[in-house]
């Protein structure tokens, strides 16, 4: 039989598993700090959690309504969950022989050191019983499982305990013995994964479920305990609202997060070490499939371990830290006002600090002269200055205007949280568009001043979220110029109003414009190539998968467009491929900070057109979603953007190449054997900036403002 995989496009979801497993590929180099490895581990898992519930759980709902047909890469349904199982289970084996044969041991020789129960001295274990009776007792509340009713309900990503009971009654005149019993102990999230053991020096850990396993059997005094073991499930969160049906969209979401609570077990996580017979009861009860349990020689939950990672006075064993730098095109003391009055201002984080856009938000909440807020919140941190600002801003009879997005996934609860808080601080809140995402990055700013109307806008890559900004590559570009704010406010006058969609002055807007926008600048490119001219394709995104740019890109190779393409992450695109996509290539960046900025450049006969957007190249960025395509007008911000697209290409340290196989292999330094690590480059860029301006910022004259005008 023929391998039914076409040469021409990669499938999503293996392309995925090809992502994380580049992160795998940071846990297990022996070169990190092995914090610095561990925290790639919990990556690894935290993604996988996620591919779970969104993709392996679409797939099965597929399978299970008898859709099997052949996707673009030409596999189909059952045979992308066969191969999804075994390169996963592949890919969980290493992960586990990289805690446990490398990273416990290292770590415990640095003094951070787990203590199982069975090594615990009596001293040690006394503490840990203590902590059982005081701090995890209390809270536990085991429930019975009995074989002719369901079995309880919990939550998926949890750990639980499953624990067979040995009754000690008997029953029936015979005295005949009851059969065992079953129960589930689950162990609240609330409580700490890492149980300190008090030392003199270093950091002993337990881990909880140890803790409780050991005194389980309190929880069931008088039956002996014949099997404990610890297991974990995942439940299928690929479930969405009928916008058509729903009248009230808040509640209707509120719904949905309850149905997830009970959706399908997809994935069943166990304890190695559990019996055959406990093994077989489990999966009949939870009815997985046998392709779908992961039986687990060490810890569950690996994505736990971000909180071991930052365990303090362990600096040694982590990357130098990073700090975001001011940017020079920020001065100290200068309002943001009059900074954009000037010029145009690019940010590059994190290697550039968040805190001008933050300013920006703020100051324009506390100025007498602003008029109106307008913004996009998609996801947002739990104690957000931003959120703050728009209620400061509300409260002083500005109009503000909050779009947040409730579908944001995983994000849903909080963003209804700071929906209904926004509502009754008098912003005015709107939950998006029906049938749409609202994944766009913007907010303006409409002013007052002495020569009339003055509209400031905060274009973005990323979320207007602080902490993630720290974590994340992205750009913020702000302006003043007209046609922008001219745009944003027809932009947010579209949503708001729900009127028909308009011709913008400079931007695109998806789902009706950008698409159609990328293939005429592709075309626009292949022509000029066809016609003798030099004609060049950068990119910076995180996915593609869209059918009709991929197509569109192989037309533009075959006419002879030079394409390079950073995607961080899945790729349905094949480079390299001979009479199809020779001149194309692939390249994705694993390192300390999560690559997301979307940066497109295309050489338009030697007048490059530069933009930075929202969107990814998938269908649901660009059908399905409502998200911007942002042209840079100014010549310094274009002209930084194409250094920044440029440096990553060249990155021969953390970048790796896909080859026409699909198989992407670490990129190699030149004849010259210089190496390049484009995130430290960036952040050296950054400091050397920052160092410069604090020689300058001396020499800069600061007006002062008029009383009310600061």
């Amino acid at each position: 039989m023929s391998d039914p995989v076409s040469p021409v496009y990669n499938n999503r979801e293996l392309s995925w598993i090809d992502f994380d497993r580049r992160v795998l590929e940071e846990a297990l180099d022996p070169t990190l700090p092995p914090l610095e490895r561990l925290k790639f581990l919990a990556i690894v898992s935290s993604n996988l959690d996620e591919f779970f519930m969104v993709r392996v759980g679409g797939l099965d709902l597929l399978l299970a309504r008898g859709k099997n047909e052949p996707e673009l890469s030409g596999l189909t349904t059952e045979q992308q969950l066969t191969q999804i199982s075994s390169l996963v289970h592949a890919m969980v084996a290493e992960q586990y022989a990289c805690l446990l044969n490398d990273l416990v041991p290292q770590l415990a020789s640095e003094g951070l050191r787990r203590i199982t129960m069975d090594e615990a001295t009596p001293a040690v274990h006394e503490y840990l019983e203590q902590v059982f009776d005081h701090d995890l007792y209390p809270i536990l509340s085991p429930l019975a499982v009995r074989d002719d009713e369901e079995f309880p309900f919990i939550p998926g990503l949890n750990l639980n305990l499953i624990v067979r009971l040995k009754p000690s009654a008997r029953s029936g005149k015979g005295k005949k013995r009851l059969p065992d019993r079953h129960a589930v102990v689950p162990i609240p999230r609330k409580l700490s994964r890492f149980i300190t053991v008090p030392i003199d020096e270093g950091h002993n850990y337990a881990l909880v479920e140890d803790v409780v396993s050991t005194f389980v059997q309190r929880l069931f005094p008088g039956e002996p305990i014949v099997e404990c073991r610890i297991f974990r499930i995942t439940r299928n969160a690929d479930m969405g609202v009928r916008e058509d049906l729903a009248v009230d969209l808040m509640m209707r979401m509120k719904e949905v997060l309850d149905a997830r609570k009970q959706s399908d077990c997809i994935r069943l996580e166990l304890d190695a070490r559990t019996s055959a017979d406990l093994r077989n009861w489990l999966i009949q009860a939870l009815d997985v499939r046998e392709d779908a349990i992961y039986d687990l020689d060490g810890p569950l939950d690996l994505s736990a371990y971000f909180g071991l990672a930052r365990a303090t006075g362990f600096d040694h064993l982590r990357d130098k830290p990073w700090p975001p730098q001011p940017s020079p095109g920020v001065p100290p003391g200068v309002p943001m006002f009059d900074i954009l009055s000037r010029k145009d201002l690019l940010l590059h984080h994190p290697y550039e600090s968040f805190d001008p856009v933050i300013r920006f938000i703020d100051e324009a909440a506390n100025d007498p002269d602003v008029l109106a807020i307008k913004q996009i919140l998609y996801r947002t941190s739990e104690n957000s200055p931003i959120i703050a600002a728009l209620t400061r801003a509300a409260s002083r009879d500005k109009q503000v205007t909050a779009v947040v997005e409730l579908k944001a996934r995983f994000d849903e609860a909080r963003n209804i949280h700071w929906a209904q808080s926004l509502e009754q601080s008098g912003v005015q809140v709107i939950y998006g568009i029906k049938g749409l995402k609202t994944h766009a990055k913007i907010c303006v700013v409409v002013r007052r001043e002495p020569g009339g109307i003055k509209r400031y806008v905060h274009f973005g890559t990323g979320n207007y979220n602080e902490i993630t900004s720290r974590l994340y590559t992205d750009i913020s570009y702000l302006t003043c110029r007209e046609d922008y704010g001219a745009d944003a406010t027809a932009f947010f006058n579209m949503i708001t109003g729900y009127s028909q969609p308009i011709r913008f002055r400079k931007i695109e807007a998806a789902p009706i414009g950008i698409k159609e926008r990328l293939l005429d600048l592709i075309e626009s490119e292949a022509m000029r190539s066809r016609e003798g001219q030099e004609a060049m394709i950068r990119a910076r995104i995180n996915s593609l998968t869209h059918p009709e740019i991929i197509d569109a890109l192989y037309r533009a190779s075959q006419a002879g467009v030079k394409i390079q393409l950073n995607v961080r992450g899945i790729c349905c695109l094949r480079p390299g491929v001979s009479g199809l996509s020779e001149n194309i290539e692939v390249v994705s960046i694993i390192d300390r900070f999560l690559e997301h900025s979307r940066i497109l450049y295309f050489h338009q006969g030697g007048e490059p057109q530069v933009f930075i957007s929202s969107a990814d190249w998938m269908q649901r960025n660009l059908d399905k979603r409502v998200e911007l395509l942002i042209p840079i007008a100014d010549d310094d911000c274009r002209e930084r953007l194409t250094h920044i697209l440029s440096v990553a290409f060249k990155d021969n340290v953390k970048g790796r190449g896909q080859q026409p196989d699909g198989v992407y292999r670490r990129l190699k330094p030149g004849r010259t054997k210089d190496t390049l690590r484009s995130q430290a480059y960036f952040y050296e860029e950054a400091c050397a900036a920052a160092q410069q301006l604090q020689h300058t910022g001396r020499d800069l004259f600061v007006p002062e403002r008029p009383a009310g005008l600061a």
